[in-house]
């Protein structure tokens, strides 16, 4: 059979699709509140024949197609942010709504629109037959928007399902992904000692001595390391507390919230070295820590991880990425463009933690991540559901 054979076949199933997609659209799926949209996409896995069928105990579910050697996993996390402001949607959110061929609504660029073609790919590599020497893996992850990486870890190291190959299918508006920025979360906190705000000088207020380590990190974020692929690392102050007795009271405990993006060769070791070596983080005494990541999810797992997420690339010379060209150039008639994301995403645990190969291609255009914009082509879904399909041929 020829490979080409898929954008013919992938045509046929349209109807069933954007049917399928517009039902994920209809059921909120919030993170830790995936159940819901879990049974509707195991329907669907059953409906079109998947061999086998997991829903883990964290609540992800995953389908199997043959029990060949070589793994691959597909992953589209299932999980949404909220709505935000719902006055700001010109659109319902939830309504499922298709015009001029394109499915509007909360999920439907970011992202689990994408399990719509990974599940139709399960459907093409069945009925044309392209079932080989491998184990196609259709992954519905959730808690992604919450902890990236967290649902993955939990499969490999939890469940024991480890692939050899991943494919990330975050928006990547069709192009081949090959790696992004890492990312981790700290905080800061001075002390101080409170005291009636009529006279100031009696205490030591924790507000004035975090402003100076404020400034200092704004001015380190300037000299941050910068590759040439990913980026230069970046650190932003995201959020300021304090502690106080009243309004009439000088503070006597500050914390900032730091966003630090990573860039090649910076870990989390190195960044926590950098606050902790600033002047006036040295000055006030004020600690340093990552933040910890816990929760439970939707099916009463409890889980939790250090809130670090490692940078990693995949060579472009990687037999994973020349099998993704192979299959976009398949998919789109063209030679697909080879890039990064700007976000973080679960790659961060397949890759930047365990280092399987990793690539990302998705539907839809990330600009409209976590918008009242968000859409998805349905020319998109057909076109990365072949590629999927594809990409099996090509290991």
């Amino acid at each position: 059979m020829e490979l080409s054979e898929l954008n013919k076949a992938v045509l046929k199933h349209r109807k069933e699709m954007v049917s399928f997609a517009r039902d994920l659209i209809r059921i909120p799926s919030f993170s830790m509140k995936e159940g819901a949209l879990v049974e509707r996409i195991r329907k669907e896995m059953v409906r079109v024949g998947f061999d086998r069928i997991k829903i883990d105990a964290m609540g992800n579910i995953i389908g199997f197609i043959g029990r060949g050697r070589k793994k691959l996993m597909m992953d589209a996390h299932i999980d949404t942010v909220g709505v935000g402001d719902r006055t700001a949607w010109k659109i319902d959110p939830f309504g499922g709504v298709v015009r001029n061929g394109t499915i509007y609504g909360r999920g439907a660029t970011d992202q689990k629109l994408s399990i719509v073609s990974m599940v139709y790919a399960g459907r093409l590599i069945k009925e044309l037959r392209l079932q080989g020497d491998f184990t196609y893996m259709a992954v519905g992850s959730v808690m992604e928007e919450d902890c990236d990486g967290l649902p993955l870890l939990h499969i490999i190291n939890k469940e024991k399902i480890r692939p050899d190959f991943v494919v990330i299918t975050e928006p990547t508006n069709l192009s081949v992904y090959r790696g992004h920025r890492g990312r981790m979360e700290m905080k800061v906190v001075t002390k101080g000692r409170s005291c009636h705000a009529s006279a100031p000088e009696r205490g030591d207020n924790a507000v004035v001595k975090m402003s100076a380590i404020i400034q200092q990190i704004t001015e380190l974020d300037k000299r941050l390391k910068k590759d040439r692929f990913l980026g230069k690392g970046t650190v932003a102050v995201t959020s300021v507390e304090c502690k106080t007795p009243s309004l009439n009271a000088v503070p006597d405990e500050c914390t900032i919230y730091l966003d630090r993006r990573l860039t090649a060769g910076e870990t989390l070791a190195s960044s926590v070295r950098e606050i902790k070596r600033l002047p006036a983080v040295k000055k006030t005494g004020a600690r340093v820590s990552v933040l910890h990541y816990d929760a439970t999810a939707w099916t009463g797992l409890k889980v939790g991880q250090e809130k670090y997420f490692p940078t990693w690339v995949l060579p472009e010379d990687h037999k994973l990425v020349r099998a993704g060209v192979k299959a976009g150039s398949l998919a789109l008639g063209r030679k697909p463009v080879v890039d990064k994301w700007v976000f973080s995403t679960n790659g961060v645990a397949t890759a930047g933690r365990l280092g399987i190969p990793t690539i990302g291609f998705g539907p839809s255009n990330e600009i409209y991540a976590h918008t009242v914009k968000e859409n998805m082509p349905v020319s998109d879904l057909l076109k990365a559901a072949v590629f999927y399909a594809a990409i099996t041929q090509y290991l």
